[in-house]
């Protein structure tokens, strides 16, 4: 065991309650994510999410078949790196006994996939890459909506309000390669054209003058930016440094208050489409959630990836009580849309309706939103898209 895997591990477990001494089941739910690295803080929302899902679930003194359980995330950094994540997911399973692991990027899920079958391991899939529940994996879930349900709004508007010329300049991982693939047939058959093609390297650099000038030597009026939120505001800021002017496609993994935290505001970001932060989200559940977040977190506002995971780890817990059990992974996945049709409102903060037929979480209409006058306005997605 190394020292960050320890030190996470134990963490959990003191926060849970879930030590030697207790009479509980203790139920292990892993996680394999980036911890370190230009993608940490992504990673470490998505399990802030899944930790803050087992506190509550442990408050309710859950009972499996008759048994008392207490709920462990037991987390590894994979970096980012998908050889790294088929090694922790084995890990988790065989040492650490867990039926369900959680993974939040494409590149990982897909390594995840090649085994997760054969070891009885339900894989929960934090990416919104279509192919990952379309690739007849019968013990994966994925989590977000899929990417390409946002790409007609998304063009409709920024070639709409900016223009035909669109510069790529996304994170340059498996879930960017999949975003491109899906957003350049989109752009041009809406009679636009690719200026230049050139992802970067989110999640090791710090610095992106040199791509950011080569992309605007091209003159779009839009680029198509995003990966984690931290290297997406960098990327954004420098692009108006640079003197860009235009719009800005913004991925769903990049979440728009996150990237206006480095951006300094708004402002900067003016002419941006992407996912509506759950902060703006005026639904009942959502407020709910985000002022229990809060009142446990310093006053931080949670993300996306903490509501998400949050609710993808607590319909787990209620689908391994409707199976009966906590360490088949089948039986858990077979019982996992039971799950989150039971779920709590309060403990459903993205109105997730339940499993669809690709084998994916059922949203109500996702909402998105656009940055103008320097303030952030959310949008009906599908209106937006037949305007």
């Amino acid at each position: 065991m190394t020292m960050k895997r320890w030190s996470v591990a134990m963490a959990a477990a003191t926060l849970l309650g879930a030590g030697p001494a207790m009479a509980q089941e203790v139920v292990h739910i892993g996680y394999s994510g980036p911890l370190s690295g230009g993608a940490a803080k992504y990673g470490k929302e998505v399990l802030d999410g899944m930790m803050m899902a087992a506190d509550e679930l442990n408050a309710t003194n859950m009972e499996i078949a008759g048994k008392k359980v207490k709920f462990q995330i037991d987390a590894l950094d994979d970096k980012y790196n998908p050889s790294e994540t088929a090694i922790n997911a084995q890990r988790l399973a065989q040492e650490d006994k867990a039926s369900v692991v959680l993974v939040p990027h494409a590149g990982g899920c897909f390594a995840v996939q090649t085994t997760n079958e054969q070891q009885n391991l339900f894989l929960l899939a934090y990416t919104s890459v279509p192919q990952i529940a379309q690739r007849g994996n019968k013990l994966t879930v994925r989590i977000p909506p899929e990417f390409t349900s946002y790409t007609a709004a998304f063009v409709k508007y920024e070639m709409t309000t900016f223009g035909k010329k669109l510069a790529i300049a996304n994170t340059d991982t498996d879930y960017g390669k999949a975003w491109t693939a899906a957003i350049k047939p989109a752009w041009e058959a809406a009679g636009g054209t690719i200026v230049i093609d050139n992802p970067m390297s989110y999640n090791r650099a710090t610095d992106f003058y040199s791509g950011v000038s080569r992309v605007l030597a091209a003159k779009p009026d839009v680029l198509f930016v995003g990966g984690p939120s931290e290297p997406t505001g960098l990327v954004a800021q420098q692009a108006r440094e640079l003197g860009f002017k235009g719009g800005f496609v913004v991925m769903d993994q990049a979440k728009l208050d996150e990237v206006a935290k480095v951006t300094n505001g708004y402002p900067a970001l003016n002419g941006a489409i992407g996912v509506l932060p759950l902060v703006n989200d005026e639904s009942a559940s959502a407020k709910s959630f985000v002022a229990r977040f809060r009142k446990t977190h310093d006053g931080r506002d949670p993300s996306q990836e903490v509501s998400l995971n949050y609710t993808a780890v607590y319909a787990a817990a209620l689908a391994m009580k409707v199976a009966g059990t906590w360490t088949d992974g089948a039986a858990i996945r077979a019982a996992y849309d039971k799950g989150v049709k039971a779920l709590p409102r309060d403990s459903n903060p993205a109105n997730v309706v339940g499993v669809d037929d690709h084998g994916g979480l059922a949203i109500g209409t996702p909402l998105v939103a656009i940055v103008q006058d320097g303030k952030l306005k959310p949008e009906d997605m599908n209106a937006l898209a037949s305007k």
